[in-house]
């Protein structure tokens, strides 16, 4: 049994071995066919063509766990959020693995359905789950926050022990950098930016882009810290003239009558009254 459209190239062995004892309840021919479906999902680079591989090894073996993961896991990637809630429903009936549930959570979200997603992250289930599920589930929560137009709730909902174990562990990189974007989408630049930079150091297999995303904000720290810099220099021109104007030329602005009454301490005073440069920028501004 072959898919028409499957590559010859592909073969049963390239199925990871966990994936292919799950076909074991399969006849032999069956399980061949279905393994070879199983890895051109996972070969694809078009995710619509992905799902169409997953769906015909759904179409073979429709009660196999690691086959409606599969699917789901497709149907996700391609956006299909209805099809891929029904499959990580159908997948947990069959396996029991609570680590859908911030998939899960996640179709909910995308489906404009805070309410059911939040149920996910916060229902009992969640609760029982491991640590590993339970922060994905805080990531979760944090979008479902910052859609609701609540970024500091965004930012609390992240703020776990784990952000301080210094030890690196799966799935480090992704709940520092989601911490950094709640931070960024509070309008906490500067702090936003050191937990990126924290999320890079994290980040040995090239998961986020939080390294870009530092270099993006050092640029933006720069820029902001540029134009406040050139703001305070132009109030420092102030009604007089421009900074550094020669006296004469100030003088042209008083009225002839009056200048003759402006006594010498008094000139001396407003010259030194004109504002310097800004020495710093203020982190909260």
């Amino acid at each position: 049994m072959r898919h028409p459209d499957l590559p010859a190239s592909i073969t049963a062995d390239q199925l990871d071995p966990e994936a292919r004892d799950e076909l074991r309840t399969l006849p032999g021919d069956l399980a061949d066919a279905v393994a070879r479906l199983l890895v051109a999902t996972s070969l694809a680079e078009d995710p619509d063509r992905a799902y169409q591989y997953a769906e015909a090894a759904r179409g073979l073996a429709a009660r196999v766990g690691i086959v409606r993961e599969t699917c789901a896991i497709a149907a996700y990637q391609a956006g299909n959020w209805t099809a891929a809630l029904a499959e990580f429903r159908a997948a947990r009936r069959l396996t029991g693995r609570a680590s859908y549930l911030p998939l899960m959570a996640d179709c909910e979200r995308a489906l404009g359905r805070p309410d059911r997603a939040l149920d996910i992250v916060t229902g009992p289930e969640a609760r029982a789950a491991d640590r590993p599920t339970q922060l994905e589930l805080k990531i979760v929560e944090s979008g479902i926050r910052r859609d609701q137009g609540l970024p500091e709730a965004a930012v609390v909902a992240l703020q776990v022990p784990e952000l301080s174990d210094r030890r690196s562990r799966p799935g480090s990189a992704r709940l520092l950098y989601a911490y950094a974007d709640a931070l960024l989408d509070a309008g906490r630049e500067e702090d936003a930016r050191e937990w990126f930079g924290k999320a890079a150091a994290a980040d040995s297999d090239g998961e986020t882009d939080a390294a870009d995303r530092v270099d993006e904000l050092d640029d933006f720290i720069l820029d902001d810290l540029e134009f406040d810099e050139n703001a305070e220099a132009d109030e420092g021109e102030g009604e007089d003239g421009p900074a550094g104007e020669p006296d004469e030329a100030r003088a042209e602005h008083v009225p002839a009558d009056e200048a003759e009454h402006v006594p010498a301490d008094e000139a001396e005073s407003a010259d030194s009254d004109l504002p310097g440069l800004a020495s710093g920028h203020d982190p909260e501004g």
